[in-house]
């Protein structure tokens, strides 16, 4: 008998390997599509809300390993949804504007990416008091903590702290200290080395993150105030210049190496100076964003111990960038060089604390000192250094001389 079945033709055969090609084709690029929303999500969560709490990052990123699962609709509500109210515009910039906390997830590149962005429109949208950045490069504990918080009580809203220390540090401040949950992401430092400088420049990435600190100042935990906070405040507020120490002498020139002259640093450029610095915005900005000068030093410093990178970075940078009226080329944190011991100034020990010698210090420099063209009697707002024992005899002193506590 003859089978009447009909086969498949040759033509139908190629028209369902085209249908499954084209639905392979179409799943693919669904498939690509999901990945790639889904990547680009987790980026611009990392990049753009780098101060998100864990647990906000986690829920905002969608989870790859399986879809949620289905929920019935909710039932639509009676009323139409009234619309929220004018949010008030300084509540809307101020986190864009300062962020919240310190702790963040980002490398340090992810960090001086972000801190070195600088609005072109000068104008804020929302008034604003500028504030000085007080930045602690610290092993851990600040043992004249105390004294420090005497001189920033009462002055909420026109500074911020950021603290870098060891890494390993576990420490806290009480929560009602002005340096609680002020302890930025750090690195091991080592004295010397090129880590001292990264660590400079981590702080004034942090600090710059917030767009109300507009004058920025190095401190170690062994420095105290000399004045009170409105005067140190006015003082650098009303500055039209920064103050990083930047000279040039043959002490300075015994330490050039040919090597910089491979990097575009020539002699003529080559400065020295203390690592204290005090300075703008517009400083801090090129500090962060510098990616010639900084390279070269830290390629230099490869190998070599104690290679000084902190005396001589920031004076050098300054003198590249032909900073010239906009730096005064000295410090603002006195050290006393007349007695040093193993290449550091002197320490100032509980017997040294008196009212003479705290008006000595304010006093050094005499008129030699210029502010704004004009010769200004104010040399030093700040001193070092000084051992956990003085924290006593200061507290003591600093109504009478000082002006606060």
């Amino acid at each position: 008998m003859k089978d009447t079945t009909k086969k498949p033709t040759r033509a139908a055969s190629r028209l369902g390997g085209r249908l499954i090609g084209v639905a392979s084709m179409l799943l693919f690029v669904s498939l690509g599509f999901v990945l790639g929303v889904t990547s680009s999500n987790a980026m611009f969560i990392r990049y753009y809300l780098p101060f998100m709490p864990p647990s906000l990052r986690s829920s905002a990123a969608p989870s790859s390993s399986s879809p949620p699962p289905l929920t019935t609709p909710p039932t639509p509500p009676s009323q139409p949804p009234q619309p929220p109210p004018p949010q008030n515009p300084q509540l809307r910039s101020a986190g864009f504007l300062s962020p919240s906390g310190v702790m963040h997830n980002m490398t340090d590149e992810e960090l001086y990416w972000r801190a070195s962005m600088a609005p072109m429109v000068r104008r804020t949208p929302v008034s604003r008091v500028p504030k000085v950045a007080f930045l602690f490069l610290v092993r851990g504990e600040l043992p004249l903590r105390p004294l420090w918080e005497k001189f920033f009580a009462g002055h909420e809203g026109r500074y911020s702290i950021y603290v870098h220390a060891h890494p390993s540090y576990t420490g806290s401040p009480p929560p009602d200290s002005a340096f609680y949950g002020r302890y930025i992401p750090s690195q091991i430092t080592k004295w010397g080395d090129a880590s001292l400088v990264e660590a400079e420049r981590r702080l004034l990435a942090n600090a710059l993150l917030d767009l109300g600190n507009e004058r920025f100042a190095l401190f170690s935990e062994a420095c105290i105030p000399v004045y009170d906070f409105p005067t140190v405040y006015a003082f650098l507020t009303g500055s039209d210049t920064s103050f990083v120490d930047c000279y040039e002498n043959g002490g300075s020139r015994s330490r050039y190496r040919p090597f910089f002259a491979t990097r575009n640093i020539t002699l003529a450029r080559w400065r020295k100076g203390a690592q204290w610095f005090e300075m703008d915005r517009a400083l801090a900005l090129e500090s962060v964003a510098d990616d010639s000068c900084f390279p070269a030093f830290r390629d230099f410093c490869v190998g070599r111990r104690e290679c000084l990178i902190d005396e001589h970075y920031l004076p050098t940078l300054v003198s590249l960038l032909g900073w010239g009226r906009r730096n005064a080329n000295r410090t603002l944190t006195y050290a006393d060089w007349k007695r040093p011991v193993n290449r550091h100034p002197h320490t100032h020990g509980a017997d040294e604390v008196t009212e003479e010698r705290i008006r000595e210090i304010r006093d050094e420099g005499g008129r030699r000192c210029f502010y704004n063209g004009a010769r200004k009697g104010i040399c030093n707002l700040f001193a070092r250094k000084f051992s956990p024992d003085t924290l006593q005899p200061l507290l003591r002193l600093a109504p009478k001389v000082m002006g606060f506590g």
